[in-house]
């Protein structure tokens, strides 16, 4: 077995407790310890990316207890990609709450942060389905403290619908996996995989309840229409580096879907055959014109952001719900655009804010440095909405492409195209308001048509080191156009793996021989 599988596991559930405990204190400590974690999580993300390269399946079995008897963990270009992604976006993240002070305003935040990346990455990395349940909760915990990090009353009232939220959708998990396991024996995906697919058709209806009741759980978490409407006011609400570092979390519950519904109950399961589908597709569609109205409709930045990774969701899950390997790898590409752009119109939120009164989307004084946020706000939009030459429209072109055969291509792209149109629309009034327009201050009563120049405030102006995250977001959005081609056949391996249900079940399965009886 190799070990460094189960490293990025045990590495932030290592780190936080002694953040905690040890250094909560000490804030200069915790930010190196943090930091040094973070970049050692990334290190170790690239070194398994490239051991998943190889197109294998890799399995780290826990007290070397064959599987399906034990606890396993796998490794394979999917589960790569997802923890790489997730490295890369908690060093940036990081790096701004550290640069702008918001890791400063409670003791926690470092630990915290860290259990957080511990629950992410043991999502993608597990290979069962009850132990894909316990790190929920563990994220999901971490992210209750996060979300509430700095008080204040709003906040509080925000979290507390994310905690109730999340709490009905841990308990109607609980359910699908006791429906899962009195219809099957077992929790293990490669068993799963197996018992599923040898289930006789009339004795099928415990597993199509279960397989309607995980994706309920798991459209929860994607924020899928109808039940996304915790995602706005979470994200609007919650401070800015958490609201970009929870743009993963949304892509946890695209990859639960992606794994369950292409390994347990995929496309050649006879008893769940279509039953996915009819509901995804649908559900999408409204999900990404819900986010296209709900941009257009905000007043605030923060709602209008948050509206638009609800938007996103609906043309990830639109790929998705083709579940083709050209499809799943096409969502796969979108998956990582959408992430850092969100990320990175959340933490130039973060640093306009600092310059402006509020976030409203109302005419102020200019800000300090309003020219350089204007420019990274065009640059973030344009990645957002799906405009050259960023990869955002590399994204959807690849998206419409991957549906064009199917029943419903039309209603997909026209959600897409109207989509995107309403978001431009809503992003260019949103930047003319807050950035063109704010030339000057309000207006003398003496002088009622001419503006008065503002008085430059150079204690609020923003650091290098603080623009640097928002900077390197878009980087990724630039590279991920750059490197298009490459990246595709990586995500295209990806997808084909997902597909070969056989080699996952062998590799898991192998050692052991046998399945549970």
């Amino acid at each position: 077995m190799n070990h460094w599988i189960i490293a990025p596991v045990i590495l932030p559930a290592l780190l936080a407790p002694i953040l905690s405990y040890v250094m909560r204190h000490d804030i200069v400590l915790a930010r190196w310890a943090s930091m040094a974690g973070t970049i050692a999580l990334a290190m170790i993300a690239i070194g398994l990316s490239l051991l998943a390269a190889d197109g294998g399946t890799h399995v780290y079995y826990l007290g070397d207890w064959p599987a399906p008897f034990g606890i396993v963990l796998v490794l394979d270009q999917l589960s790569a990609v997802m923890i790489l992604l997730t490295s890369v976006l908690a060093l940036i993240v990081l790096w701004h709450a550290i640069a702008t002070g918001w890791d400063n305003r409670g003791r926690h935040f470092h630990a915290l942060f860290q259990f957080q990346l511990m629950g992410v990455c043991g999502a993608f990395l597990t290979g069962d389905a009850f132990n894909l349940f316990v790190f929920f909760e563990v994220l999901l915990i971490a992210s209750y403290g996060l979300m509430i990090h700095g008080g204040g009353k709003v906040r509080l009232m925000a979290g507390l619908q994310y905690v109730v939220m999340n709490l009905a959708g841990s308990t109607l998990f609980l359910f699908a996996l006791g429906t899962l396991y009195a219809a099957t024996g077992t929790l293990n995906l490669a068993d799963l995989a197996v018992k599923v697919r040898d289930l006789p058709l009339e004795e099928a209806a415990l597993l199509r309840v279960a397989a309607v009741l995980l994706l309920i759980v798991f459209a929860i978490k994607a924020a899928l229409f109808p039940v996304q409407f915790w995602l706005p006011g979470t994200y609007a609400n919650a401070p800015a580096p958490v609201a970009a570092l929870f743009a993963i979390m949304t892509k946890v519950g695209a990859y639960a879907i992606i794994r369950f519904y292409t390994l347990v109950f995929g496309p050649d399961v006879v008893a769940t055959e279509g039953l996915i589908g009819s509901w995804l597709v649908p559900g999408a569609i409204v999900t990404l014109a819900v986010g296209a109205f709900g941009v257009l409709a905000a007043k605030r930045m923060m709602p209008l952001l948050s509206f638009a990774v609800v938007g996103s969701m609906g043309t990830l899950m639109l790929a998705v719900a083709a579940f083709t390997p050209e499809a799943i790898a096409t969502a796969l590409y979108y998956l990582v655009h959408s992430t850092f752009a969100a990320a990175a119109l959340f933490l130039l939120a973060d640093l306009a804010g600092s310059q402006r009164q509020d976030d409203r989307l109302v005419q102020q004084a200019p800000m300090v440095q309003n020219g350089l946020f204007a420019a990274l706000f065009f640059a973030a939009a344009i990645g957002m909405a799906g405009m050259p030459p960023l990869s955002g429209f590399l994204g959807k072109l690849l998206v419409m492409d991957a549906v064009r055969d199917m029943d419903w291509m039309a209603a997909a792209w026209a959600a897409i195209l109207i989509g995107s149109l309403i978001t431009i629309v809503a992003f260019a009034r949103a930047g003319s308001v807050v950035f063109w327009k704010a030339t000057a201050q309000n207006p003398s009563e003496d002088t009622p048509n001419e503006w008065v120049p503002p008085e430059t405030q150079e204690g609020t102006r923003a650091s290098v080191m603080q623009v640097i995250p928002v900077a390197t977001a878009l980087t990724m959005l630039a590279v991920l156009a750059a490197l298009a081609g490459p990246l595709a056949t990586y995500f295209d391996g990806a997808a084909q793996q997902l597909f070969d249900v056989d080699h996952y079940v062998d590799a898991v399965l192998g050692a052991s021989g046998e399945t549970l009886k």
